[in-house]
């Protein structure tokens, strides 16, 4: 039973992951870019740093693996919005289409 759980924790991880680097290559702007990453990332990690504690058990591992855990779910979002900031304050202006 916990192998399944581990198996799908880890293939909707990956899932979201692979969301993430398609956002990254296909959206047009760094606001967009980081609005995507941030929430499709933390939550990919998320699923696949709880489908690894799951797997590990419980020890010394699991420990640091939530360590790990708490401390990307908290720097993620934080990191994103720093980004964001820093583009906004240097004067980029956010991705418009062009009227036809």
């Amino acid at each position: 039973m916990v192998e399944m759980v581990v198996s799908v924790l880890m293939v909707s991880g990956l899932f979201f992951m692979s969301v993430a680097a398609i956002g990254m290559i296909r959206l047009p702007d760094v606001f967009a870019r980081a609005h995507a990453v941030g929430l499709t990332d933390t939550l990919g990690a998320f699923c696949l740093l709880t489908g690894l504690a799951l797997y590990e058990g419980w020890s010394a591992h699991t420990l640091r693996i939530l360590i790990v855990l708490l401390l990307l779910y908290v720097i993620n979002p934080v990191i994103a919005h720093a980004t964001i900031r820093a583009a906004h304050r240097s004067g980029l202006r956010p991705w418009m289409k062009e009227p036809s």
